[in-house]
Protein backbone atom coordinates (compact mmCIF):
# COMPACT_ATOMS: atom_id res chain seq x y z
CA UNK A 1 0.00 0.00 0.00
CA UNK A 2 1.67 3.02 -1.04
CA UNK A 3 2.17 6.53 1.11
CA UNK A 4 0.54 9.86 0.93
CA UNK A 5 3.34 12.10 -0.09
CA UNK A 6 3.89 15.86 -0.90
CA UNK A 7 6.83 17.26 -2.73
CA UNK A 8 6.72 20.98 -1.76
CA UNK A 9 9.05 22.86 -3.88
CA UNK A 10 9.68 26.28 -3.00
CA UNK A 11 10.46 29.03 -5.73
CA UNK A 12 8.24 31.46 -6.91
CA UNK A 13 11.27 32.64 -9.48
CA UNK A 14 10.13 33.75 -13.40
CA UNK A 15 12.92 31.46 -14.76
CA UNK A 16 13.25 28.73 -12.34
CA UNK A 17 14.94 25.37 -12.66
CA UNK A 18 13.99 23.46 -9.61
CA UNK A 19 10.62 22.70 -10.81
CA UNK A 20 12.56 19.85 -12.63
CA UNK A 21 13.75 18.00 -10.21
CA UNK A 22 10.55 18.45 -8.20
CA UNK A 23 8.60 16.73 -11.64
CA UNK A 24 11.69 14.06 -11.42
CA UNK A 25 10.66 13.57 -7.69
CA UNK A 26 7.07 13.44 -8.17
CA UNK A 27 6.77 10.88 -10.80
CA UNK A 28 10.37 8.97 -8.90
CA UNK A 29 7.48 8.59 -6.38
CA UNK A 30 4.52 7.42 -8.35
CA UNK A 31 6.53 4.95 -10.02
CA UNK A 32 6.99 3.32 -6.39
CA UNK A 33 3.35 3.08 -6.36
CA UNK A 34 2.71 6.36 -3.68
CA UNK A 35 0.37 8.99 -4.51
CA UNK A 36 2.78 12.06 -4.56
CA UNK A 37 0.95 15.80 -4.98
CA UNK A 38 3.50 18.59 -5.83
CA UNK A 39 2.81 21.64 -4.14
CA UNK A 40 4.08 24.75 -5.77
CA UNK A 41 3.74 27.43 -3.80
CA UNK A 42 3.31 29.90 -7.25
CA UNK A 43 -0.18 27.97 -7.64
CA UNK A 44 -0.69 27.90 -3.98
CA UNK A 45 -0.35 31.91 -3.65
CA UNK A 46 -0.45 32.22 0.28
CA UNK A 47 0.16 35.51 1.46
CA UNK A 48 3.46 36.73 3.08
CA UNK A 49 2.98 35.42 6.60
CA UNK A 50 0.85 37.71 8.71
CA UNK A 51 -0.98 34.87 10.79
CA UNK A 52 -0.62 31.41 10.94
CA UNK A 53 -3.36 28.80 9.87
CA UNK A 54 -3.79 27.78 13.69
CA UNK A 55 -4.56 31.84 14.62
CA UNK A 56 -7.66 31.76 12.27
CA UNK A 57 -11.30 30.83 13.89
CA UNK A 58 -12.08 27.69 12.40
CA UNK A 59 -13.49 27.64 9.11
CA UNK A 60 -12.26 31.70 8.39
CA UNK A 61 -9.23 30.68 7.29
CA UNK A 62 -8.48 31.67 3.42
CA UNK A 63 -10.04 28.79 1.44
CA UNK A 64 -6.06 28.32 -0.47
CA UNK A 65 -4.71 28.26 2.93
CA UNK A 66 -7.23 25.58 4.05
CA UNK A 67 -6.85 23.28 1.08
CA UNK A 68 -3.55 23.13 2.01
CA UNK A 69 -3.60 22.53 5.76
CA UNK A 70 -5.81 19.46 4.75
CA UNK A 71 -3.46 18.30 2.56
CA UNK A 72 -0.87 18.31 4.85
CA UNK A 73 -2.83 16.58 7.85
CA UNK A 74 -3.42 13.83 5.34
CA UNK A 75 0.38 13.48 4.01
CA UNK A 76 2.58 10.56 5.64
CA UNK A 77 5.90 12.23 4.87
CA UNK A 78 6.60 15.35 3.34
CA UNK A 79 9.56 15.93 0.55
CA UNK A 80 11.29 19.20 0.48
CA UNK A 81 12.80 20.74 -2.83
CA UNK A 82 14.59 24.09 -2.26
CA UNK A 83 17.56 25.94 -4.09
CA UNK A 84 19.73 27.55 -2.53
CA UNK A 85 19.81 30.92 -2.24
CA UNK A 86 22.70 33.06 -0.93
CA UNK A 87 23.37 29.96 1.07
CA UNK A 88 20.08 29.51 2.46
CA UNK A 89 16.29 28.32 1.40
CA UNK A 90 14.20 30.79 -0.98
CA UNK A 91 12.24 32.90 0.77
CA UNK A 92 8.69 31.98 -0.77
CA UNK A 93 9.66 28.24 0.50
CA UNK A 94 9.98 29.52 4.09
CA UNK A 95 6.71 31.57 3.68
CA UNK A 96 4.42 28.13 2.91
CA UNK A 97 5.52 25.84 5.83
CA UNK A 98 5.70 29.02 8.76
CA UNK A 99 2.21 29.53 7.49
CA UNK A 100 1.74 25.86 9.46
CA UNK A 101 2.96 23.87 12.69
CA UNK A 102 0.43 21.44 14.00
CA UNK A 103 -0.31 20.18 10.52
CA UNK A 104 3.33 19.14 10.48
CA UNK A 105 3.71 17.43 13.42
CA UNK A 106 5.15 13.53 13.45
CA UNK A 107 5.99 12.71 9.99
CA UNK A 108 9.11 12.60 8.48
CA UNK A 109 10.44 14.78 5.75
CA UNK A 110 13.43 14.91 3.20
CA UNK A 111 15.30 17.10 1.51
CA UNK A 112 16.36 17.74 -2.02
CA UNK A 113 18.51 20.65 -2.46
CA UNK A 114 19.38 22.15 -6.20
CA UNK A 115 21.87 24.54 -7.32
CA UNK A 116 23.47 26.08 -10.68
CA UNK A 117 26.48 25.28 -9.73
CA UNK A 118 28.59 22.57 -8.36
CA UNK A 119 27.57 22.16 -4.38
CA UNK A 120 23.72 21.07 -5.48
CA UNK A 121 22.04 23.12 -2.92
CA UNK A 122 23.35 21.50 0.72
CA UNK A 123 24.28 24.85 2.04
CA UNK A 124 20.40 25.64 2.16
CA UNK A 125 20.08 21.61 2.91
CA UNK A 126 22.06 21.58 5.85
CA UNK A 127 20.03 25.22 6.80
CA UNK A 128 16.22 23.70 5.98
CA UNK A 129 17.13 20.24 8.33
CA UNK A 130 17.25 22.85 11.29
CA UNK A 131 13.55 24.51 10.48
CA UNK A 132 12.25 21.19 9.52
CA UNK A 133 13.28 19.82 12.71
CA UNK A 134 11.38 22.55 14.69
CA UNK A 135 8.54 22.55 12.69
CA UNK A 136 8.14 18.76 13.62
CA UNK A 137 9.11 16.87 10.67
CA UNK A 138 12.72 15.71 11.10
CA UNK A 139 14.49 14.90 8.07
CA UNK A 140 15.98 11.49 6.85
CA UNK A 141 19.98 11.38 7.23
CA UNK A 142 20.26 11.32 3.29
CA UNK A 143 19.84 14.46 1.07
CA UNK A 144 19.00 14.17 -2.30
CA UNK A 145 21.55 16.80 -4.09
CA UNK A 146 21.03 18.03 -7.59
CA UNK A 147 24.32 20.03 -8.85
CA UNK A 148 23.92 22.28 -12.19
CA UNK A 149 20.10 21.62 -11.82
CA UNK A 150 19.47 23.37 -15.20
CA UNK A 151 21.40 20.51 -16.80
CA UNK A 152 19.99 17.35 -14.94
CA UNK A 153 16.22 17.30 -16.07
CA UNK A 154 14.35 18.03 -19.14
CA UNK A 155 11.53 20.49 -18.06
CA UNK A 156 8.84 17.61 -17.73
CA UNK A 157 11.61 16.51 -14.81
CA UNK A 158 13.06 13.30 -17.28
CA UNK A 159 16.86 12.68 -15.82
CA UNK A 160 19.02 13.47 -18.23
CA UNK A 161 21.51 10.75 -16.86
CA UNK A 162 19.76 7.58 -15.82
CA UNK A 163 21.81 7.29 -12.55
CA UNK A 164 19.22 9.45 -11.71
CA UNK A 165 16.70 7.19 -11.09
CA UNK A 166 19.55 4.87 -8.99
CA UNK A 167 20.06 8.06 -6.57
CA UNK A 168 16.77 8.66 -5.89
CA UNK A 169 15.53 4.92 -5.25
CA UNK A 170 17.91 5.03 -2.63
CA UNK A 171 16.90 8.25 -1.24
CA UNK A 172 13.62 7.43 -1.56
CA UNK A 173 13.59 4.15 -0.29
CA UNK A 174 14.99 5.59 3.21
CA UNK A 175 12.50 7.80 3.54
CA UNK A 176 9.44 5.48 3.02
CA UNK A 177 11.26 3.44 5.91
CA UNK A 178 10.70 6.56 8.17
CA UNK A 179 7.38 7.35 6.79
CA UNK A 180 6.03 3.90 7.51
CA UNK A 181 7.53 3.56 11.14
CA UNK A 182 6.23 7.17 11.78
CA UNK A 183 2.68 6.42 10.41
CA UNK A 184 2.46 3.13 12.26
CA UNK A 185 3.52 4.90 15.75
CA UNK A 186 1.04 7.42 14.94
CA UNK A 187 -2.05 5.10 14.99
CA UNK A 188 -0.80 4.10 18.46
CA UNK A 189 -0.93 8.15 19.47
CA UNK A 190 1.50 10.29 19.46
CA UNK A 191 3.26 11.87 23.00
CA UNK A 192 0.97 14.89 23.29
Amino acid sequence: MGLDLLVIYGSVRTDRQGIRAARFVASACEGRGHRATLIDPKEVDLPLLDRMYKEYPAGEAPSAMERLAGQIREADAFIIVSGEYNHSIPPALSNLLDHYLEEWLWRPSAIVCYSAGSFGGVRAGVQLRAMLGELGMPSIPSMLPVPRVGEAFEDDGTPRDDAWHARASRFLGELEWYAEALKQRRASGVPY
